[in-house]
Formats: C-alpha cells, structure tokens, sequence
C-alpha cells in the first residue's frame, strides 16, 4: 500500500519552522488532509486484515480441531484400511479359487462340447442309417407290394384265361370223358340250336353248355346264368332232347353261385363244373344198359336215382368245399405277404421255389379204374397211421 503522503506529512510536521506555520499552514493542512486519507485507508487495510486474522485463525483452530479429530479417526481408518486388505486377501483368494473354477468349468465344457460334437456325429450317422434302413425297408414294402399286385394280376389274368378257354376246356373233357367211356358225342346236332356240347345216351341227346362272365365283376354273373337257364329252354322244344339240362361254370366262380339246379316245370337246369363231368355223365350212362325205361323195375330206377343223387349231392359239395378251401388258401396267401417279416417271406419263397408237386397224370386210353383210386385211398391211410405211430412212439421214450 503507497503510503507517501503520510511520510511527507510527519516528515514536514518535525522539520516545519516557525515562519513556515505561519505563511505555510494552508500547504500543512493539505498535507494533512491527504496524510489523513491515506491513513483512513490504513486504518480501513488493517481492519480488514484483522479480520482476515480472525478469520484464518478460526480457520486454524477448525482444522486443528478437525486434525485432532482425523487423528482420532486415522486410527479407525487404518483399522478399517487393515480390514479392507483381510477382505481384499480373501476376495483374491476367493477369485483365485473362482478363476480355478472358471478354468475347470472351461475344460469340461471344452470336453462336453468335444463330447457332444462326437454326440451329434454318432447321432448323425444313426439317423442316415435310420433313414436308409427306413428306405430299404420302403422299398421292400414297394417291392412286396408290386410282387403282390403282380401275383393278383397274374392271378386275375389266369381267372380270365380259364374263362376265355373255358368253353375249349369243357369240350376236350367232355370229349376225352365219351372216348374213355364209348359214349357217342354228337359233332353236329340234329336239330334247330347249337348247343356248345351234346351227347347221346339211350337215344337222347343230352346237352352240356359251357358259361362263364364276359368280364372280371362276378356280381353279374348269378344273372347272366339265370338268362341262360331260360334261355336253354329252345332245346327242350326239340325231338329227343333230354329234359335235364347242364349248365358247366368254371371252378372258380362258384363261390357267387348261391343255387345250383332250378325247377323250371317242362326242363331241369343243373349248375355243374368241369370235375363233376366225368361222374354226371357216368351216372346218365348208367340208362343206357336199359333198352327201355319201362322196363326198370322201381327198385332199379330209385337206384339210379339215388345214384344220380349221391353223384349230383357229391359234386356239389365237392364244388362248395373246393370254393370255400380256395378262398381260404388265398387268404393265407395275402396274409404271408403282409403279416410275415420281410427275411421269413423270402426264405419261404424260396422253399416254395423248390416244391414241386407232381399230380398223377391222365392218359388219354387209360381209364381212371376204382380198384386203383381204393387202393391207393387205403395206402395213404396206412402210411399215415404209421407216422403216427411213430411219433407216439418218439413221445413216449421222451
């Protein structure tokens, strides 16, 4: 702070003459009254000093006080610092032991995904076995399935051969049957009509008409056979046509016949099949040994016709047991292709590829003689009777 004029003033008081207060006091009392000013700032400057004093002095005791009490409370700290680094030692422990974790946890799901990637192969690898397994079995059922329908084709195309050559197959039996017998078979009837096939036996002309469907649907058959019946009715008209008329269907429909001679009044339809020719017209033959009916006695003409009866009720029932067998062995058939695991299915094809049956063959000279069918009825029962034995036998010593 300038304090030149308070100098000069004092300076001016100590040395001023007496001359100089009396002609010089107006330039004392200027001096006096800037010495005055300055000192009224000093007075002022100190003021503020003191109580910046007062102020710094509070100041110094507040933080003594506060030093004494952070001394105090330094101790604390220092505990507290002391327990912060327990806590830190065992936090680093802590995450020592985490991070060790951590390092295991990593290795075993390294080792789980490791695992896991082998896993997803493995299970990769089983479903394209699955899948190709899956398809081999596929195609063995598609396979199984086309050799099935292949089987009913060709078993359908078989039906409707036999159909087709069945009005051939009746003619030839029916031929082969009067050549081994001697009975006249009539090539060119004598009257209006042409009849598929006609004997003569004691001086009648018996006719035998072959039918069989025009189609594969056996549901029309049953009707298209009750048209014929009536329609047959033309040959009865006829001079020496016997009245009984025979109807022969192939073998294997006579599962949708349901009825199998018809009453028509004037004439009698008979519905037969090719095995029950032979004894039908064996049985009509049996006339031919009487020159006249009217000489029969009635002894003789119900054997005839208990005759005729036995052959036409043993046909029949042949027909109905032959239709009802057949319809059973085919269903045993499906059910071998469908029930059946695939590796059995193929081995039994293959044991069946190497039967063979070999059925007695039928010459056309040779006449199929009872003795023989009796014979060989009794050596079958003999055999069979045997192993039976036997296997009684093997039972007992087990």
């Amino acid at each position: 702070m300038n304090i030149d004029n308070l100098k000069t003033f004092f300076e001016k008081i100590k040395s001023v003459s007496l001359w100089q207060r009396l002609f010089g006091w107006r330039y004392i009392r200027r001096l006096s009254y800037d010495a005055f000013e300055e000192f009224t700032l000093i007075s002022e400057r100190m003021n503020l000093l003191n109580q910046e004093v007062s102020e710094k002095e509070s100041i110094l005791k507040d933080l003594q006080t506060n030093l004494n009490n952070a001394t105090g409370r330094a101790s604390e700290f220092k505990e507290s610092i002391q327990k912060l680094e327990n806590k830190t030692v065992q936090l680093e422990n802590e995450i020592g032991r985490l991070n060790k974790e951590k390092t295991d946890l990593s290795n075993r799901i390294a080792k789980y995904e490791q695992s896991e990637e082998i896993r997803q192969e493995e299970f990769r690898k089983n479903i394209a076995a699955v899948n190709a397994i899956r398809e081999s079995l596929e195609a063995e059922r598609k396979k199984m399935i086309e050799e099935r329908i292949n089987e009913v084709e060709e078993m359908n195309e078989k039906r409707k051969m036999t159909w087709r050559n069945h009005e051939e197959n009746v003619k030839l039996a029916i031929r082969n049957i009067c050549k081994i017998h001697q009975i006249e078979y009539v090539e060119k009837v004598p009257f209006r009509g042409s009849p598929d096939n006609t004997i003569k036996i004691a001086g009648e002309f018996v006719v035998f008409d072959a039918k069989s469907p025009s189609g594969e649907d056996l549901d029309n058959f049953p009707r298209y056979l009750k048209q014929q019946i009536e329609g047959v009715k033309k040959y009865i008209k006829q001079e020496n046509v016997k009245s009984e008329i025979f109807l022969v269907i192939p073998s294997n429909t006579v599962d949708v016949v349901n009825q199998y001679s018809y009453n028509m009044g004037d004439y009698n339809v008979y519905i037969i099949t090719i095995d029950a020719l032979e004894p039908v017209i064996l049985a009509l033959q049996k006339i031919e040994n009487y020159e006249f009916a009217e000489q029969l006695t009635p002894e003789e003409r119900e054997n005839i016709c208990r005759i005729i009866g036995k052959f036409s009720h043993t046909a029949k029932r042949k027909i109905q047991i032959d239709s009802f067998f057949s319809y059973q062995f085919l269903e045993i058939l499906s059910k071998c292709g469908v029930d059946l695991p695939p590796d059995i299915y193929r081995s039994v094809q293959e044991f069946e590829k190497a039967e063979k049956l070999n059925p007695p063959q039928e010459k056309r000279a040779r006449q199929i003689l009872l003795d023989d069918l009796l014979d060989a009825s009794e050596k079958l029962a003999l055999e069979a009777r045997a192993k039976l034995m036997g296997n009684s036998d093997n039972e007992t010593n087990h």
